[in-house]
């Protein structure tokens, strides 16, 4: 199970950080991505952090998220900075074994997800 949270309403410019906390698996044993949905879009794939802490980003995002693990609280984080109001969607985490190219910023390799949290950038 994942579970995120910490989405909200925020500011153009302002920050989140989301949280995804996982039980039921072996977290250090898997890499885990963060994706994005907005109204109408495909599902989008932002940043992966793999087993060793190696971290992959979409273009996008590479200068504005941060994403990090903890091994010891099996909780991944996303850190949103310099939002924009087409930052704006729910924002899902997901667990695979593997973080290591293109393929793993795509949802097809990524076995369990959470539910979302919704992230608005508005002022």
């Amino acid at each position: 199970q994942l579970v995120e949270s910490g989405g909200g309403l925020v500011q153009p410019g302002g920050s989140l950080t989301l949280s995804c906390v996982t039980s039921g698996f072996s977290f250090e044993d898997y890499a885990i991505g963060w994706f994005r949905q907005a109204p109408g879009k495909d599902r989008e794939g932002l940043s992966c952090i793999s087993v060793q802490g190696n971290t992959r980003y979409t273009n996008s995002v590479k200068r504005r998220f941060t994403v990090s693990r903890d091994n010891a609280k099996n909780t991944a984080y996303l850190q949103l900075n310099s939002l924009r109001a087409e930052d704006t969607a729910i924002y899902y985490c997901a667990a695979e074994p593997y973080c290591f190219g293109d393929y793993d910023l795509t949802p097809a390799p990524y076995d369990y997800w959470g539910q979302g949290t919704q992230v608005t950038v508005s002022s």
